[in-house]
């Protein structure tokens, strides 16, 4: 066992007795040492509740002949840090995630690890940082949120957001966006659509580093305190058969992933996560894949904000398993991948008895809501590296377009414009500086987009960025522009007036400009430095590399980007 290197042995003597002042016994000192990294706070919504599920854990852990020793972790909440400076701190916190579990997990021989995240970039650090250190470990999130309620139809936080723009249409007074504001988010959990966390929960139990249910059973039931006990359990099992990340996340995985990220209609997020998760295990994850896998898998699901269900819709009608039911009838899965219960999906799949509970909200595998997953690549002279849609929320009149370019060196200034009427139809507001370098830290859109929405011009505006869009965006949301503006991508030679050419079913994006011009702005360009008085950024901004490979840092892989 790797904790007999602070237990076992006469050297080991000082270990055992700062082991004693925490009060084990020699005898929970002799069991497996299982790590419950813990990543409750007091600030976000989805992780209020966490110490619940990490009792659970450890009570599983226990009965199951293990010593739990919790240590936490940091969780920014995307919500709270939008339209501000605080969500350039969000995608680098991914990082510092999974280096602080590599860190303690390290410094501390844990034999084992369970992991408990809930929201946006702790999911995917807290994955990046299993395959990382390739010890047996598993996954458990805090799950979704309830939607809220009012006036009988379901709302969530982006219902609010979108209200903003309601508001200052004059379709809504500001007492009813008060009243909305306080029943949107009834209670703990991550936020009811899906969104990033919810994306990221939802392909962690596909991935196989969670058990199924992780993605979909709400976060106040009994039945998520359950699925948590259970995770401690099987951790148990997977330290004793020696079943480690690596072994369950394997190129079977990486088409699985993507495959139902396609059918559910992910964040466009998880473009961003699944390469640095996968990257981690030495797979290759590149942007192509994703079409490849766009445009062989139907999209069956359409969550908020694509549509009307939430989470717990998802749940009632059979979750993943039933999801992954529909994909079987088109071969569309490989069911020998193994999973974190120690059988394969086809084996789980089985066990469960995964059918398909509500047709409405997981659509048959021969009716889906469109032939093509929920995520699109688009290429072109304004993207040659690539950019990303999700194109299951996009309004058809938005599909095909040619849009007149409205230019923001920043995400300020395009909100400002959106609410002071400004934006026309037929105008794309094109948002850079934004990128992970430019930003630093690639912060999210929703506050434009939503605006967008809420101003009534999402069926006639898009949005363009090298930045990205929260899971909660709709509309023609395209971002992750490839090379970024800081790099001198061609989004950085854009001027107002200019065409952009979107063809989202050919998957291009073109700026209509020819190269003589562009090769003069280019000559004349130069790039926008932001004063950065965070010392944390400043090194981020040097390391980070391009959206289009995950935005991970350089080195990461041992690479040398």
């Amino acid at each position: 066992m790797r904790s007999h290197k602070m237990t076992s042995g006469l050297e080991r003597a000082p270990h055992r007795s700062l082991l004693y002042a925490l009060g084990l016994t020699r005898e929970e000192m002799n069991r497996p040492l299982i790590g419950v990294v813990n990543s409750a706070n007091e600030v976000v919504p989805g992780h209020i509740h966490l110490d619940r599920i990490a009792e659970a854990v450890k009570a599983g852990v226990r009965a199951a002949g293990g010593t739990p020793m919790e240590f936490p972790a940091i969780a920014v909440c995307d919500g709270l840090a939008m339209n501000h400076e605080g969500m350039c701190m969000s995608l680098p916190s991914r990082e510092i995630v999974a280096d602080s579990v590599e860190l303690m997990a390290t410094a501390h021989a844990f034999d084992a690890l369970v992991l408990i995240p809930n929201c946006d970039k702790v999911v995917p650090g807290m994955l990046m940082a299993m395959l990382r250190l390739n010890i047996p470990a598993i996954l458990v999130s805090g799950g979704p949120m309830f939607a809220g309620h009012t006036g009988g139809r379901s709302v969530d936080l982006i219902t609010v957001f979108e209200a903003v723009g309601k508001v200052r249409r004059g379709l809504m007074s500001e007492t009813e966006l008060e009243a909305l504001e306080a029943c949107a988010c009834p209670g703990c959990g991550s936020c009811s659509g899906m969104f990033t966390a919810n994306s990221m929960n939802c392909l962690s139990e596909t991935i196989g580093l969670a058990l199924p249910g992780n993605g979909t059973i709400p976060a106040p039931t009994a039945a998520r305190i359950r699925l948590a006990k259970t995770a401690g359990f099987k951790i148990m099992e997977l330290f004793e058969k020696n079943i480690r990340p690596r072994d369950i996340v394997t190129a079977k995985s990486v088409k699985n992933a993507v495959t139902l990220d396609m059918a559910l209609g992910c964040s466009t997020n998880t473009v961003l996560h699944l390469p640095a998760i996968f990257g981690e295990a030495g797979l290759p994850l590149t942007l192509d894949i994703f079409n490849a896998a766009s445009q062989a898998t139907p999209n069956l699901c359409r969550l908020s904000p694509a549509g009307p269900h939430h989470l717990e819709d998802l749940d009632a009608a059979g979750g993943i398993p039933a999801v992954m039911s529909e994909l079987v009838k088109k071969d569309l899965l490989d069911l020998t991948a193994l999973t974190a219960t120690g059988k394969t999906v086809g084996e789980n799949l089985a066990e469960i008895g995964a059918t398909n509970l509500n047709p409405e909200v997981i659509h048959l595998i021969d009716k889906p809501y469109a032939d093509q997953g929920g995520i699109a690549v688009l290429y072109g002279n304004l993207a040659p590296d690539g950019c990303v849609v999700k194109q299951s929320a996009v309004a058809p009149e938005m599909m095909v377009r040619t849009v007149t370019a409205r230019v923001f060196d920043g995400e300020e200034p395009a909100g400002k414009a959106i609410l002071d009427g400004k934006i026309k139809p037929g105008d794309a507001v094109v948002i850079r500086y934004e990128g992970p370098r430019g930003g630093p830290g690639m912060r999210e859109m929703l506050t434009p987009t939503s605006n967008i929405a809420g101003m009534g011009l999402d069926t006639e505006v898009a949005l363009i960025t090298d930045g990205r869009f929260s899971g909660g965006s709709r509309g023609a949301a395209i971002g992750h522009v490839s090379p970024e503006a800081a790099a001198g991508g061609t989004i950085a030679l854009v001027a107002d007036g200019d065409k952009i050419a979107i063809d989202i079913p050919g998957r291009s994006i073109m700026l209509l400009v020819d190269e003589a011009e562009l090769a003069r702005r280019k000559a004349a360009w130069k790039p926008i430095e932001k004063p950065l008085t965070s010392p944390f950024l400043r090194r981020y901004a040097r390391l980070v590399t391009s959206a289009s490979t995950g935005a991970v840092l350089a080195d990461t892989f041992g690479s040398g980007i």
